[in-house]
């Protein structure tokens, strides 16, 4: 911009300005006359920037720009027309240093009316840097443009256009479109290319789009490049705006196609050359166009198969310019009606483009397969190696995208292969990819498993690498799954005593560790220790040894001393254990009865009451009967879509699903999560108006012994919040843990019941609608359940980019309680929706609102946003409002 005034400022010419010699205030020693308290003016701008550089401190600049600003007012009020232009250059460089300038305006409608092109070009630079569409002076500047537009000067009529692209407003668009249309017919090719600005009108008014349809369709045929790129551009922004011009515009697809054929066929050409290539820029225009016209039409999409695979063959891919032009191809190939070896054709160049060293190039490769891999899984799966090297590529997004488009490829052939090689990337993986990694490799196991042996011994693996970093639900799976192989119980017992025996440090290895060691430990001792294939007597006291040191382990938190106790307790009971361990265990029991931790202390005089029950005893803590496998647990993350897939299915929670509830999903976060009160905190700060998301836990009540002990053990349940009811979602025998224990699924949650619907559809409120995520909330109330409304939350990436990393927080009134549920999936593809379910217990007859913090990760931008919601209607929670 500097450079752009610089030649404005040397354009004045000798003619127009008498030049005067320079008095000594005028010269650039800025600070000196600060310093005096003299009012320094600048001849030009040039001396100007020199005044202002040679300024020491940021206060002498801003003192100086002050000063200069007053002397340019006071030499607008003289109506000086000599110096005119120079105190508007000079106050366009101020104008670009922060300060205000708007003094200006008027000065620069001045120099617009003057007959001077050097004039003209300066007064249209100010309004286009001084002026939007809603200021009032540009009222104003309607009858400039209108009169330079049928300037003789085509660089006159070239600044109208472009100053008028620039502000136009609404009001404007409608008063000027004659004009423009017009100059769409003009002879001249240099105004036909600057009458692109048309693009704005049909912007600003799509109403007058239909009376350029016939000029936009002339302008195709004509044969200077520079209108022919701005035509399509032109016609592309009609087709964008409504769908109705498509079918006007493609009877123009034959002309598209011989135009494309021209530049590609044609030889070097001086004038359009780049680096080989004939005018990449019209081709990507012409290629653009191509596929929004051929999108959902046989007949278009057959006219341009040929083009688009001589395109795709004949172009050079070695430089970046020929790599755009065959991107652009395959995006239109993806898009049209293509044939399928055109498809074929334009996935396997994606599949040169990872093998290209520019981390540009191979990333919007990857990104590109991620969207197509449900089209053609056949033909991405033949890069598939190649997908695999990206996983230890150095840049972490290109990571990120391998990742994802491996989930996407797994199938039951290749299963032992990749999830192999996800495991092997487990290892060396950060720590942000290892909670969907974990998951991701636990579903596909479940999915396209060849035998329970390896999808036990994959989740193992798995529990080993990032014992970590393990979703709740794979360990209910987990837990699931070798209660119903009673064959492999011995199998895993086994290996589960063998990895914590070596690593105690991993905390869903220890939970499942030591609830199998506890369940099963007469099943272990039978069969014994199987190492290299070589079986290994172990004794009782071993297992009581190994579970004692987890008490013990650095590593021990709250949630693993309730699991210890509980299977010590289990392990005691069973009748390969001998007399003297169970006292050892009594010992520990009696020691643990005067514990601080109040839950640690509840437990052991619950369990050291058992030893005194006798036979009671033993039928209390036999081993758990399997549960029933009506969903997968994994139905949590997704019942039945693909590995890799985003798109959940709604659960039957807002009853507008007729299909089978899923599991129990747990309301505990993740082991990584923060607690409510400190989520809370950090929301909403020391605000006292909203409570937390999701209720402390409630004090348990006293009950008879007898009711304790069943309760302990999965046979009544312990709501955490008085209006939901809570149930096992495992056959364990450990008690209920508090709402904030880690995880929770081992022991309880929520149960997804369907509700009662009370109307045929349900309205969904939008909440959020920007940086390319949208989320809509959908209540739902039942008559038989006043103050209740169950709410459904969706979330859909509104862009074309994947939104990834979502962190969806909300709270309520304090006279309200919230309970949500675990989202589907942090991640959203483009055309997926993910959901997460809350429950708001309300006052009967107050009106549910609801603070949300949402942040989520497009394009590599974070975005955090907090948002008040209270757009459901009055009187959802029932009564009168």
């Amino acid at each position: 911009m500097m450079a752009l005034i610089a030649v404005i400022n040397q354009g004045r010419g000798r003619d127009h300005c008498r030049q005067q010699p320079r008095r000594p205030e005028q010269q650039p020693q800025a600070p000196a006359r600060l310093e005096a308290g003299l009012m320094p003016t600048f001849y030009n701008l040039k001396a100007l920037i020199k005044g202002i550089r040679a300024c020491k401190t940021v206060a002498d600049e801003r003192a100086l720009i002050q000063q200069e600003s007053a002397a340019i007012r006071a030499s607008f009020r003289e109506e000086d027309s000599y110096q005119r232009h120079h105190n508007v250059a000079k106050l366009l460089y101020i104008h670009m240093l922060g300060s205000p300038a708007h003094f200006g305006q008027i000065e620069c409608l001045k120099l617009v009316a003057s007959p001077l092109f050097t004039d003209k070009r300066l007064g249209y630079l100010g309004i286009m840097l001084l002026l939007d569409e809603n200021q009032e002076v540009l009222t104003l500047v309607t009858n400039s443009l209108k009169n330079d537009m049928n300037h003789s000067n085509m660089y006159a009529v070239g600044l109208a256009l472009c100053t008028f692209a620039n502000i136009a407003s609404e009001e404007m668009s409608r008063d000027l479109a004659n004009e423009i249309e017009k100059l769409l017919g003009s002879s001249n090719t240099y105004i036909r290319k600057k009458a692109r600005t048309i693009k704005l009108v049909i912007k600003k008014v799509p109403d007058i789009a239909d009376h350029f349809v016939g000029k936009a369709k002339n302008l195709l045929t004509d044969r200077n490049h520079g209108v022919l790129l701005t035509a399509i551009t032109l016609v592309t922004e009609m087709c964008n705006i409504e769908e109705a011009h498509l079918n006007e515009f493609r009877s123009a697809v034959p002309l598209l196609v011989r135009n494309l054929k021209s530049l590609v066929t044609t030889g070097y050409s001086p004038e359009h050359d780049v680096s080989g290539i004939t005018d990449p820029f019209l081709q990507v225009k012409i290629l653009r166009l191509m596929r929004i016209l051929g999108k959902g039409d046989e007949q278009a999409s057959e006219a341009m198969n040929d083009i688009l695979a001589q395109v795709a063959t004949n172009t050079d891919g070695s430089k970046n310019v020929g790599n755009s032009i065959l991107y652009e191809t395959v995006l239109a190939v993806l898009e049209i009606e293509a044939d399928t070896g055109l498809r074929v054709m334009a996935i396997n160049i994606l599949g040169k483009f990872l093998s290209n060293r520019d981390n540009n190039i191979r990333y919007v490769a990857l990104n590109t397969l991620n969207k197509v891999v449900t089209m053609d899984t056949n033909a991405v799966q033949r890069h598939r190696n190649t997908i695999l090297d990206c996983l230890r590529d150095g840049d972490i997004s290109i990571r990120r995208r391998a990742l994802e488009l491996s989930y996407a490829l797994i199938n039951e052939q290749n299963v032992r292969i990749l999830v192999r090689e996800l495991l092997a990337f487990l290892e060396v993986a950060d720590d942000e990819f290892k909670l969907g990694l974990t998951t991701q490799i636990s579903l596909a196991a479940e999915r396209f498993a060849p035998n329970k042996r390896w999808h036990i011994d994959t989740v193992l693996r798995v529990l080993k690498l990032a014992g970590n970093f393990v979703r709740e639900e794979v360990l209910s799976a987990f837990i699931r799954l070798v209660a119903h192989t009673p064959e492999l119980q011995a199998y895993t017992a086994s290996k589960l005593y063998l990895a914590l025996k070596a690593d105690i440090s991993q905390e869903s290895l220890t939970l499942a560790a030591t609830w199998i060691l506890g369940e099963y430990a007469d099943v272990l001792m039978e069969g014994g220790i199987v190492e290299d294939e070589k079986t290994t007597p172990v004794r009782d006291s071993e297992i009581i040894d190994l579970l004692l040191s987890c008490i013990d382990s650095p590593y021990s938190n709250y949630l693993i001393r309730q699991f210890v106790l509980a299977a010590l307790t289990k392990a005691s009971a069973r009748p390969t254990t001998s007399q003297s361990e169970q006292d050892r265990v009594a010992e520990l029991l009696a020691k643990f009865t005067t514990s601080p931790e109040l839950e640690l202390q509840q437990r052991a005089v619950e369990f050291a009451s058992l030893f005194a029950l006798g036979d009671m005893r033993a039928g209390v803590l036999e081993q758990m009967p399997a549960p029933e496998l009506k969903a997968t647990v994994m139905g949590v993350v997704s019942e039945k879509k693909p590995v890799g897939s985003t798109k959940a299915q709604d659960v039957d929670l807002l009853g507008d699903d007729t299909s089978t509830p899923t599991a129990p999903v747990s309301t505990q976060p993740a082991p990584n999560a923060q607690s409510n009160q400190d989520l809370l905190a950090e929301i909403f700060g020391s605000s006292s108006e909203l409570t937390s998301s999701s209720p402390p836990p409630a004090a348990q009540p006293q009950k008879a012994s007898m009711d304790d002990i069943l309760g302990l053990f999965g046979s009544t349940s312990t709501p955490a919040a008085p209006a939901v009811p809570q149930t096992p979602s495992v056959p364990m025998s450990y008690p209920a843990t508090p709402a904030t224990a880690v995880p929770a699924a081992l022991t309880q949650a929520v149960p997804v019941t369907p509700a009662t619907p009370s109307a045929p559809r349900l309205t969904a409120y939008s909440a959020y609608d920007k940086n390319g995520l949208k989320v809509t909330l959908t209540p739902q109330t039942s008559a038989a359940k006043p103050g209740i409304v169950m709410i459904l939350a969706r979330f859909q990436a509104s862009g074309g980019s994947v939104v990834s990393g979502i962190s969806f927080q909300a709270a309520v009134p304090k006279s309200q309680q919230l309970q949500m549920l675990p989202m589907s999936n942090p991640n959203v593809n483009p055309g997926a929706t993910e959901t997460q379910q809350m429950r708001v217990v309300a006052p009967v007859g107050s009106n549910v609102r609801l603070r949300l913090r949402i942040g989520f990760t497009v394009d590599g931008q974070t975005h955090q946003e907090q948002v008040d919601f209270a757009g459901f209607p009055l009187g959802l929670t029932g009564g009168s409002s």
